[in-house]
């Protein structure tokens, strides 16, 4: 938003900016903040930095966790939910060193941008744009408990099918179970909610394609944004997730990109599009390749494919994500791809037809993800298999131009399948890293903490009995 101190200030004055909040990534990818006066915002604050436990945010041992962020000018924004007037900006996160501090190579917001640095060193491209697509549920009411005498949850929104049979005041309009795709209002109660997003995330500068109900009968919902850098686009996912939330709240409900909140309901993916750029030119076509695509983007779906489970390790980083990557909800199962196949874990969209617009996309990634790492982790993929020319097809990952659900036991053995667990995927990354590495864009140390991290979410996870275990097993 600025390109200096001096041009923030005029701004601050002329808009009665009373603090000034400082927004910080953790290593899973929540946002943590720290406030001062807006006074109190001087030229050493971009210098010296201001002083936190870095601990706290998972990234470093306790005995070396004193850390600073220094806050980055250019993604100043006006948080449009304090009641203070708030002048906002994300930082960057730096190791106390001598003479001057360094960057912290495990920061997030820094893995992306080295990422993108190293796409520019390799000569391959300049950038790689990438549109992802948000999907989440809106609910009005979400409870859940997990004591040791008492596990569970329960949501509601007044649109479910469940409460058709609802005595109170009820209207009678309700969502099909599974049939939300497109629906109109009176069923899509949350027509407006959208479209107030949608301007709220277009006056922060996040530009909407288009946004709609999905599938999913109880207040599933999405979102598209337009194309952007990988580090840009980390960033617009936060402020997305951070609004939309925010909007929820305000309005008296809550919203959640849980990948699964729902037994038996369409899930919620955030699907990546993806092409590259050089000199300002598209090098993912080729009006003679297969579904017009460049021997490039081939490689770069390669790359992708041969380091599928591994990138689920960033791209799916819950346990929930595996209850979303299940066979008959139009998430992806099997490793390979397709053009206009939702089946396909890429899918290659087939009204992209002009060189400036043919890209793909990625369909296993959730929004439980550290966006900085996912995206980063994508291009690191493409790089290697365009480097290490890794044609998909005569790796044998299609193209599967068919319903890959539909598959008679004996075809489906014949294809690999993405991770079923966090803990294979975890698996998988732990013996494929070298991928990521290449260049010191990801370090060693965070994929190991990232590992260890995860496992204990996924021992935690299975030793906690579920509802659905008390039916099954009970009474045995």
């Amino acid at each position: 938003m600025f390109k200096s101190l001096e041009e923030a200030k005029r701004f601050m004055e002329s808009k009665n900016i009373q603090m000034v909040d400082f927004m910080m990534i953790d290593l899973n990818g929540r946002w943590r903040h720290l406030t001062i006066p807006a006074e109190r915002l001087t030229e050493d604050t971009f210098v010296s930095g201001i002083g936190f436990d870095g601990s706290n945010y998972g990234f470093a041992p306790v005995e070396k966790s004193d850390m600073v962020f220094i806050p980055d000018l250019s993604s100043a924004y006006v948080d449009p939910f304090m009641e203070i007037p708030t002048l906002a900006m994300i930082g960057d996160v730096y190791v106390i060193d001598y003479p001057e501090n360094r960057r912290f190579d495990q920061d997030p917001r820094n893995v992306a941008k080295h990422a993108e640095k190293y796409l520019k060193e390799t000569g391959i491209a300049d950038e790689l744009r990438i549109g992802p697509e948000f999907e989440f549920h809106v609910f009005d009411h979400v409870s859940y408990s997990t004591a040791p005498n008492d596990a569970g949850f329960r949501v509601d929104t007044a649109q479910a099918e469940w409460n058709t049979g609802d005595a109170g005041f009820n209207l009678g309009y309700k969502m099909p179970h599974k049939g939300g795709y497109h629906m109109a209002p009176p069923q899509d109660i949350l027509y407006d909610f959208r479209s107030r997003a949608a301007m709220l995330l277009e006056s922060m500068g996040i530009k909407v394609k288009y946004h709609h109900h999905e599938v999913g009968g109880p207040g599933q919902v999405e979102i598209e944004v337009e194309f952007g850098g990988v580090a840009e686009m980390a960033d617009k996912t936060m402020m997305t997730k951070y609004l939309i939330k925010n909007q929820a709240i305000m309005e008296g409900k809550t919203a959640t990109f849980m990948p699964k909140p729902l037994y038996d309901e369409a899930g919620n993916g955030m699907h990546v599009h993806m092409h590259l750029f050089k000199d300002g030119k598209p090098l993912f076509y080729d009006e003679k390749g297969y579904s017009q695509l460049s021997q490039t983007a081939m490689y770069f779906i390669g790359g992708i494919l041969k380091h599928i489970a591994a990138l689920c390790a960033f791209t799916n980083p819950s346990t929930n994500s595996f209850k979303r990557l299940v066979p008959g909800y139009e998430a992806p199962v099997t490793i390979g791809f397709a053009t206009a196949n939702r089946s396909s874990v890429i899918r290659v969209p087939a009204y992209a037809k002009t060189p400036e617009t043919k890209r793909f996309e990625i369909r296993n990634p959730d929004g439980t993800c550290n966006p900085y790492y996912a995206y980063a982790a994508i291009l690191m993929a493409g790089i290697d298999g365009i480097q290490n020319k890794i044609d998909p097809v005569a790796e044998g990952y299609g193209p599967y131009d068919f319903n890959l659900y539909n598959l008679s036991p004996e075809e489906a053995k014949k294809i690999k399948g993405l991770p079923k667990t966090l803990d294979e995927a975890l698996d998988a990354l732990h013996k494929d890293h070298k991928f990521l590495t290449a260049g010191g864009v990801f370090p060693k140390r965070l994929i190991d903490i990232w590992i260890a991290n995860k496992r204990e979410d996924t021992k935690k996870f299975g030793q906690m009995p579920t509802a659905m275990e008390f039916q099954l097993y009970y009474d045995l």
